[in-house]
């Protein structure tokens, strides 16, 4: 058996301003595929080795990834798609596809752009052709992307530590269908409403008892799959919102009835799923006063991992004006980064901070602080965490010492070249940081901190900031998305 690997991963905020040009994208071809996703907590590294655990070559094509942000142009997009499509074409014979597709990505031109990609396989493979998709858990599940796969497979939990295991299950699947074992069927139900992403953690309730109910799902040998995406809440596209995907062994009925009851149960937890956040200030102030540290302030409003700038200056602001000490802020600021490179390490510098994106995520910030250390900005992560990955690269980086606490704890601002989502302790690690150790840590992140941090908070403030990624679904305009839906509407 001979199966093409491959995908295309972005999540697009399309109240993000800021479009993804081809640039933004890591793109990987061939062997280089294999180097470096073999072995990775990732449903890549589970395509991969899903080839020799259920004897098929595996045949790598290209693998295009980037960090959330806003719309993909539509240059970006068709370059990424067209070569995909050619090099799996390229690749033939074949016996199935498996595709990584994130499912929340929107172009210029396709507000369901992986069901655009899906639906180029579709015609050039022919009808009948394996093509199993794996789906992030923030995907919005179109009905294109079930109508033209051969099945589609969910990561189950949020933080991301199951993706290699759903990558297996989706390259079992595959194998299965070549060797004539099972004809996949498949269903979608899709409750209108909102599940805001304050809620989308499957440790806890109440999504701990949907997953649980979707697992128990796949205790019937005849359920091939059972997934449930949250949903994405910041793509203004008619798919946004929670979905139920069966996938079923030859059994319409069984699908359907099965992705039914877990819809329903989705709806039924909507009267849980209230919130009421702390503000920056008020954050700030019980942090300073807490008794276990560190305490953990998530930044909301700033979610790198949803699509935000990564320099919101709101905490940092309050952090400041509060005389906060043994915290630790990353900010996302090229321009600072150079500023601290061209004085060197040691140098007593005086800089304004963050606030360089936009207008959403608070005017830049005047700090004075010393160069402690300048990295490459790289590190690895080989624990299970959000996203999967191993290699991360978020540019060169600088540290500055912005002083210390009576206990000697220093308050530290760590700047990076680029944005990077804090899913691995290394990135404090790398630099010298004891996360450990600090007062105070500011996490830019709604969930995908979790897996990283939980293990060492001492307690954990979600902060209700404004931003491109602001829960609150009041503070934006949505267009496109179907209406009524409870969340953004009165339930009727």
């Amino acid at each position: 058996m001979r199966v093409a690997i491959g995908g295309i991963l972005h999540e697009s905020n399309t109240f993000n301003p800021a479009p993804t040009g081809l640039a933004a994208f890591c793109v990987q071809r061939d062997a280089d595929i294999i180097t470096s996703w073999r072995g990775t907590h990732n449903e890549l590294g589970g395509f991969i080795e899903g080839g020799a655990r259920f004897g098929y070559e595996t045949i790598p094509t290209l693998v295009a990834e980037a960090t959330p942000s806003g719309r993909v142009t539509s240059d970006a997009f068709e370059a990424l798609t067209r070569e995909l499509v050619d090099r799996v074409i390229a690749a033939r014979p074949l016996d199935g596809l498996l595709l990584a597709l994130h499912g929340a990505m929107v172009s210029e031109v396709y507000p369901d752009a992986d069901g655009e990609v899906v639906r180029r396989f579709r015609e050039v493979l022919g009808k009948g052709f394996p093509i199993v998709v794996t789906h992030d858990f923030h995907a919005n599940v179109s009905e294109e992307v079930v109508r033209e796969t051969t099945a589609l497979v969910i990561y189950k939990t949020n933080p991301h530590l199951d993706q290699r295991e759903r990558g297996l299950q989706a390259a079992e699947i595959a194998s299965r269908i070549i060797r004539g074992e099972v004809k996949p069927v498949q269903s979608l139900a899709k409750p209108p409403m909102l599940l805001n992403i304050v809620h989308q953690c499957t440790t806890v309730q109440p999504m701990k008892t949907i997953m649980q109910a979707v697992r128990s799902a796949e205790e019937n040998s005849r359920v091939l799959a059972a997934s449930v995406a949250a949903g994405y809440q910041y793509g203004d596209v008619w798919e946004m919102g929670p979905s139920a995907v069966v996938v079923a062994d030859d059994d319409d009925d069984l699908a359907r009835s099965e992705a039914m009851r877990i819809s329903d149960m989705l709806w039924g937890i909507r009267n849980q799923l209230g919130f009421d956040l702390l503000g920056a200030a008020e954050a700030v102030r019980q942090a300073k006063g807490a008794e276990r540290t560190p305490v953990v302030l998530v930044e909301m409003g700033d979610n790198i991992g949803g699509g935000s700038a990564g320099d919101s200056t709101f905490v940092l602001g309050e952090l400041l004006r509060q005389n906060a000490e043994g915290w630790v802020v990353v900010l996302a600021d090229p321009k600072s980064v150079q500023e601290c490179a061209a004085a060197n390490i040691g140098a007593a510098i005086t800089l304004r901070v963050g606030g360089n994106e936009d207008n959403l995520h608070g005017g830049p910030v005047e700090v004075n602080g010393r160069v402690k250390c300048l990295h490459d900005g790289q590190f690895q992560e080989t624990e299970p965490r959000h996203g999967g990955r191993r290699y991360h690269d978020q540019g060169l980086t600088a540290v500055l010492d912005m002083g210390h606490s009576e206990s000697g704890v220093p308050s530290l601002l760590v700047l990076t070249t680029h944005r990077e989502a804090p899913m691995s302790l290394h990135q404090l690690l790398s630099v010298g940081i004891q996360p450990e150790r600090q007062k105070i840590l500011v996490v830019k992140a709604a969930i995908a901190y979790r897996a990283a941090y939980e293990a060492i908070a001492g307690h954990i403030i979600q902060v209700d900031t404004p931003g491109l990624t602001a829960v609150n679904p009041a503070r934006f305009v949505y267009r496109n998305v179907r209406r009524p839906m409870w969340g953004l509407d009165a339930e009727s």
